[in-house]
C-alpha cells in the first residue's frame, strides 16, 4: 500500500533521496503500524517526535491504510 510521508526540521534527513519538498510516497506493507514505517525511515527508536496521521494525534502501534498521510517533526517548546 502507498502512504505519504512528511517530516520537517531535523528530521528531513531522514526521508529518501528521491524525496520533494520534506515528503515522499513510501510503499509499506498492508497493516503497518505508524513505528514500521518511522523504523523503516531510520529514524532513532530514542529520539522524541510528534506524530499525526491525517492531521490527527497518532500513536506508535496505530496500523495505516492505503492513501494515509503520516506527518512526522520534532516536539515543539515554546514560553518562558
Amino acid at each position: 500500500m502507498r502512504v505519504e510521508v512528511r517530516l520537517f526540521a531535523t528530521l528531513v534527513s531522514f526521508l529518501p533521496p528521491d524525496s520533494r519538498e520534506g515528503a515522499a510516497i513510501l510503499e509499506v506493507p498492508d497493516h503497518s503500524t505508524v513505528s514500521d514505517v518511522v523504523r523503516r525511515l531510520g529514524i532513532p527508536a530514542d529520539l522524541d517526535r510528534v506524530t499525526l496521521v491525517n492531521g490527527l494525534d497518532s500513536r506508535p502501534d496505530d496500523t495505516l491504510r492505503s492513501g494515509d498521510v503520516l506527518t512526522v517533526f520534532p516536539p515543539l517548546a515554546g514560553g518562558r
